[in-house]
């Protein structure tokens, strides 16, 4: 794996002014607000009403008075929209936009795990789609994972799903004794610890973060906030805290 500089803008100046402006007319007449996932280009950020994890666009979602829902994610996102406020219309651009990680399994594969461990409770990671979380006894983030995992009384068995590394990194934190669903955002996954290791020798100065999800997630880590309301300030303008 090699580093390189990234373009944060896809579109930019003229062009990119000109689609805002239709966006924010449109967004306007049909009374829609936009949630864009931190994984989005710059531009599609400075336009969103809200950015944040996919959580967050959904929590934001049902707390908004707006009648239509632009999710600017994958697929499971929209759908985590759709059910916590499921009176109103949830768009998505690309109804394709999938995730590599919430594909790893499906309703058909959880039940058959179930049926292997009729008195286990399973805990979904929030990249799942609506089938599996409706197969799930909770369903948590990142954030409260651990929170969700130490609740859990000690003498019930875990099926945690479906993220491997995700659910490796809860198991050594928590003590707990976890079955652990085999899957993987391969994003996360081609980040091998020989490439953070080369990188931290040729900056040693530099902040090491690392999300809970990527292969590397037993290194040290520092958490930073995930979401934040965009009403003015630009996301890439906003000074590190």
């Amino acid at each position: 794996m090699t580093t390189a500089t990234l373009d944060l803008y896809h579109t930019t100046g003229a062009p990119a002014a000109e689609l805002a402006a239709e966006i924010a007319e449109l967004k306007a007449r049909r009374n829609a607000v936009i949630l864009a996932h931190n994984y989005q280009y710059g531009e599609i950020q400075d336009i969103a009403d809200y950015v944040g994890d996919s959580l967050g666009m959904a929590q934001y979602a049902a707390r908004s008075d707006a009648p239509v829902l632009v999710v600017c994610g994958v697929h499971f996102m929209a759908e985590t929209s759709a059910i916590l406020s499921p009176e109103k219309t949830v768009l998505i651009p690309d109804r394709e936009a999938g995730c590599s990680l919430a594909s790893s399994i499906n309703a058909e594969q959880l039940r058959a795990w179930k049926a292997e461990h009729p008195n286990a409770v399973v805990v979904s990671y929030v990249n799942t789609t609506a089938e599996v979380k409706a197969l799930s006894d909770y369903c948590c983030t990142s954030g409260n994972a651990e929170r969700v995992i130490r609740a859990i009384p000690a003498d019930k068995e875990i099926l945690f799903l479906p993220d491997m590394f995700l659910g490796s990194y809860l198991r050594q934190i928590t003590g707990r004794k976890m079955e652990i669903w085999a899957g993987e955002c391969h994003v996360h996954a081609a980040i091998r610890p020989a490439f953070v290791e080369r990188q931290r020798s040729a900056r040693p100065n530099a902040e090491f973060l690392i999300h809970r999800s990527a292969a590397v997630s037993a290194a040290p880590c520092i958490i930073w906030p995930t979401a934040r309301s965009t009403p003015k300030a630009p996301i890439f303008s906003r000074p590190r805290a």
